[in-house]
């Protein structure tokens, strides 16, 4: 079996993910046979370093040995079992573990299959909290710039043009206020000014500020400085409004500690966790929440108090294994620490990309680098061809729009930062110059 006959095979049956599928009229599908630590190898031989990680998901990389050997040990007494009114000890384990090293208050875990339903359980949790306690708070509030997922709750709270337009008369009320126009602490300052006139105009109908703590994933990994999510903290205090903080990207050490909104000493009334959850193996989320929510639906059987939301495959054992195996590794091996040396040295590589005249931006926040382009038509597809580029260099690249980004596995080595980095300069000065 090759390329061309596993494309084929793929192309008369699949429907792909944030693909317009006319395109592979013209643009090979990439069959993958199989992955080994930062690389992914296809059907003709043919290696690529995983720069976006497959999505923002694989920390200690493809294969990994003892993660594949904790789902395997885990398949043979246990795969799968109802959560309601059952448990099994990996979830028990894993929720322990997380409460241990969240921020302080997160005391609950609630548990869903991907991110989009991590936010999914915090938006109607945070509603159902407020009805529970006497009080209707119909709307939400989040960042400009922002992206929650594509369920339609998520992308209620998203600022997504393209899918707000598409979908506008499906969504949930959500309004936007100004995320920090850059890193300095004054834009952050500015963007909580902005925050607080939201909050004193009709914060008594917001349920809840939902915000992607430093770095906004999908909106060009636009970053902020940490003294926004203080000042936002202690607004929602003042005005009874829940915080939300969205982890499912920079949770897990990718911003340069174990969650980003430790950066700003701040705890959130809600944090969603997933894609690096299992190191990138099988799906997993967890919506973690506070005693005080819990209590809110705690009562004698009152089905309007009790919280509405299930997934068949909530808490799934052989998930649960992945995702215990990928803390034992953060446990007993200095991650963050490292991460920072790694972080440092993208850093040395990417100060070169500032000199190159179609490059407007360079920015970073530890393992999340990202090159702004400008001059550049949306209708030439400018991603599309780095895209082509790297892959025809052995690196792949998936740039948003015009942002060329950089999240590699953690376990990356030095000289493939270089040649990742490389890759992506030759094609920004070769191909787009």
């Amino acid at each position: 079996m090759n390329n061309s006959e596993m494309a084929q095979r793929d192309l008369a049956h699949i429907w792909h993910p944030c693909t317009q599928m006319k395109d592979h009229e013209f643009l090979p599908m990439i069959p993958i046979r199989k992955g080994e630590g930062v690389f992914l190898e296809d059907f003709d031989g043919r290696r690529y370093i995983d720069a976006i990680s497959s999505w923002w998901v694989n920390l200690f990389g493809h294969a990994n040995a003892e993660v594949s050997a904790a789902v395997a040990e885990q398949a043979k007494t246990l795969e799968h079992v109802i959560l309601a009114g059952f448990t099994h000890e990996p979830i028990v384990r894993l929720s322990e573990r997380l409460c241990a090293m969240a921020p302080d208050g997160l005391t609950k875990c609630f548990y869903a299959d991907n991110g989009s339903s991590a936010v999914e359980v915090a938006l109607k949790m945070a509603y159902h909290f407020h009805k529970n306690s006497g009080r209707e708070r119909p709307r939400f509030l989040s960042l400009t710039n922002s992206y929650h997922g594509e369920t339609l709750g998520a992308l209620s709270v998203g600022d997504v043009k393209l899918y707000k337009e598409t979908y506008e008369p499906l969504l949930i009320r959500c309004d936007q206020t100004p995320v920090p126009a850059d890193t300095s602490e004054a834009a952050a300052i500015e963007a909580a000014g902005a925050l607080e006139a939201v909050l004193a105009e009709s914060g008594d109908e917001i349920s809840a500020l939902i915000v992607e703590p430093l770095v906004q994933g999908a909106g060009s990994m636009h970053m902020y400085h940490p003294r926004y999510l203080k000042e936002a903290r202690a607004l929602c205090d003042r005005y009874g409004v829940l915080l939300i903080a969205d982890e499912i990207m920079t949770g897990f050490g990718r911003t340069g500690t174990m969650f980003a909104c430790e950066q700003a000493g701040i705890a959130p009334d809600f944090m969603t966790l997933s894609k690096g959850l299992t190191g990138g193996y099988l799906p997993l989320s967890v919506t973690l929440t506070t005693e005080r929510i819990y209590r809110a639906f705690y009562c004698d059987y009152n089905l309007y108090k009790a919280f509405l939301h299930s997934h068949s495959y909530t808490g799934n054992a052989l998930a649960c294994a992945a995702a215990n195996a990928t803390l034992d590794i953060f446990e007993r091996e200095n991650v963050i620490e490292n991460n920072r040396k790694l972080s440092r040295k993208m850093a040395q590589e990417l100060e070169r990309f500032s000199a190159l005249p179609n490059v407007q931006e360079v920015r970073q926040t530890g393992m999340i680098a990202a090159v702004e382009l400008q001059g550049y038509d949306p209708a030439e597809r400018i991603g599309l061809k780095v895209y082509e580029y790297g892959l025809a260099n052995g690196v792949l690249l998936r740039p948003l729009g015009n942002v060329v980004y950089f999240m590699p596995p953690y376990i990356i080595k030095e000289k493939e930062i270089e040649t990742m980095m490389k890759t992506a300069f030759d094609a920004i000065e070769r191909v787009l110059g």
